[in-house]
């Protein structure tokens, strides 16, 4: 058994019985509660979250317009532009707004050996990192802001997509962008 099972099976056991049914199903069910995209993108090196991004460069307002994607300021747009330009899917919500982009590396829920975790809006090489984002349904969205166990199942789940590995968890060594060398 790996390190990381070991690790995650001890979490898991901490959560009772009906929030380990909740989570299993959810999980279960993924494909209904998470989209990712289809590959790995930095789109703009050195952006992060701001209240709102008043200088975005020419190049990256053209190929959103390029693809019919709309040009987007606000505080998390450049990330949400990232995550569409990757190939990503944006569901609609009921009250008719888009699932959440989210940064699955919030700051929240370092590894049981380290001391931090990344926090991507404040990183230059992660905020609009497609790599690091998925659309979220607000259950799910509740589930990862609460538990360490779901937070990291999706940490994981970066790595077996895109290598993806900031905080040095699934290998020993990753590049300056938080990539698997």
């Amino acid at each position: 058994m790996s390190r990381f099972q070991s690790a995650i099976d001890a979490e898991f056991s901490k959560l009772t019985a009906s929030e380990s049914k909740i989570i299993n199903e959810v999980w279960e069910h993924r494909a209904d509660y998470f989209k990712w995209p289809t590959k790995a993108l930095l789109l703009w090196p050195g952006c992060v979250r701001e209240r709102y991004h008043r200088t975005m460069p020419d190049r990256i307002k053209e190929e959103a317009k390029s693809k019919g994607i709309q040009v987007n300021t606000l505080s998390n747009g450049p990330a949400i532009m990232s995550f569409l330009l990757a190939g990503g899917e944006r569901p609609t919500r009921s009250n008719g707004q888009g699932w959440h982009i989210d940064h699955i590396y919030d700051k929240n829920f370092p590894w049981i050996t380290k001391q931090r975790s990344l926090h991507a809006v404040k990183n230059g090489r992660h905020f609009t990192q497609a790599a690091g984002l998925v659309a979220i349904h607000p259950i799910a969205e509740a589930l990862k802001d609460e538990y360490f166990y779901f937070a990291w199942l999706l940490r994981r789940e970066a790595f077996l997509r895109f290598n993806y590995d900031p905080d040095r968890v699934f290998s020993e060594k990753v590049d300056e962008y938080g990539f698997k060398e």
